[in-house]
């Protein structure tokens, strides 16, 4: 195996790990990074799907304990039904939308100025959203209902548009619905797990084409990368949000918005070629 594709490779997951449940945008920092690393042909859009993978299982393994307890008791207890039943409502919106737009806007969206000022845009979001009075509803995800997680599946849903970021859009949405940010950050991660698993197994089925064994030990160090630097960030964000709000995140989206702008002006990044 290639020396230097494995380093890519490394790289590549490290980015995705660190990126994927922070609320800055993973697709457009792999973008970047991909382009950065002249890895942005189909098999690199391919390898993206596969190390998005170790990224969920992070997620999964961080709260397996809660899953398992759900699974359990899922067919006897109310509350685990309810924490299935919300979250299986919070992913139907981005779903359908994305079968019904996902074409439409990745031919017409998906371009360096749309790119750069949604970052920009959401940025202005989470600002208003630190600054305005958060009153709190709901302190605890096992005290959401059915309505609390349509609102956050809609939230969600904003993210179709290239550069929203998944999560910044759950955990923001999840807070001006009255969600605590502990909340609205960990039902963003619950949300993941389906939203990513099903996302993931549907793009490499069409993409099924481009699987070969021989990238095996590429798919591995990628995944392994995304998994490790997935699982701390995980961790440290729900640390971090004990103590501090999500401001800083809104002026890194500002500078990565300018970045974006700036890379394609001059030619550095193809952001056209997504």
């Amino acid at each position: 195996m290639d020396t230097l594709l494995l380093i890519k490779a490394l790289i590549l997951g490290i980015v995705e790990g660190l990126t994927e449940f922070l609320p800055i945008s993973s697709t457009g920092h792999l973008i970047l990074a991909g382009d950065l690393l002249n890895f942005n042909d189909e098999r690199g859009k391919l390898f993206e799907i596969v190390i998005q993978s170790g990224a969920i299982l992070a997620v999964v393994w961080e709260y397996r304990e809660k899953l398992l307890s759900v699974s359990r008791r899922v067919f006897s207890d109310a509350d685990a039904q309810r924490f299935v039943l919300n979250v299986a409502i919070a992913f139907v919106p981005l779903a359908a939308l994305g079968l019904l737009f996902g074409k439409a806007i990745k031919a017409h969206l998906f371009n360096p100025l749309t790119v750069a000022a949604t970052f920009i845009l959401g940025a202005f979001v989470i600002l208003w959203a630190e600054k305005r009075e958060h009153r709190i509803r709901v302190e605890s995800v096992d005290d959401m209902n059915w309505l609390d997680a349509l609102k956050l599946g809609i939230a969600q849903a904003f993210a179709l548009i290239p550069g929203t970021s998944r999560s910044g859009a759950t955990i923001i949405g999840g807070m001006l619905f009255g969600l605590s940010r502990k909340a609205a950050t960990e039902f963003s991660f619950f949300l993941a797990i389906p939203t990513l698993i099903i996302a993931s197994l549907y793009q490499l089925y069409k993409e099924r084409a481009l699987l070969s064994a021989d990238d095996l030990g590429m798919w591995g160090v990628g995944f392994v990368a995304a998994f490790v630097s997935a699982f701390l960030c995980v961790r440290w964000l729900l640390r971090y949000i004990s103590s501090h709000d999500f401001t800083v995140f809104a002026w890194y989206r500002i500078a990565f918005g300018i970045v974006v702008l700036a890379t394609w002006q001059f030619g550095v990044v193809e952001w056209t070629a997504h």
